[in-house]
């Protein structure tokens, strides 16, 4: 049976825009990376700005789809994120791709890259 990658990738999203860390991290592989418009994070260093240098605040999915290759999951989601930067609320729309792993029985975030798009 193939994994629930959209139910995952919510019950992440949801931790974060609640800048949970403590149910985000369960969710993200310790080698992790994230990369955003101008900076690569590890898990430990987006886990400590979210929260402090961004707060989320509101997520619209607009589409997402899944490609399943073996023991991993490309999810392409199609949002607009509202959030907090340096003080001032911006939404910008952004194509996020989160590449999952599955270890052993466990499927954990690997990649979340965020590609700004112009619509």
């Amino acid at each position: 049976m193939p994994p629930d990658i959209p139910n995952l990738s919510a019950r992440l999203w949801h931790a974060l825009l609640q800048a949970d860390k403590a149910a985000a991290a369960p969710l993200i592989d310790d080698g992790a990376v994230f990369v955003h418009m101008g900076a690569t994070l590890d898990k430990t260093q987006e886990l400590d700005a979210i929260g402090s240098l961004i707060q989320l605040k509101k997520l619209d999915v607009e589409e997402q789809s899944v490609r399943l290759i073996g023991t991993t999951a490309i999810l392409l989601k199609k949002i607009r994120l509202t959030a907090v930067v340096n003080g001032e609320t911006v939404t910008n729309p952004f194509v996020v791709t989160e590449t999952w792993v599955q270890q052993d029985t466990v499927w954990r975030l690997a990649a979340m890259v965020y590609t700004r798009i112009i619509y």
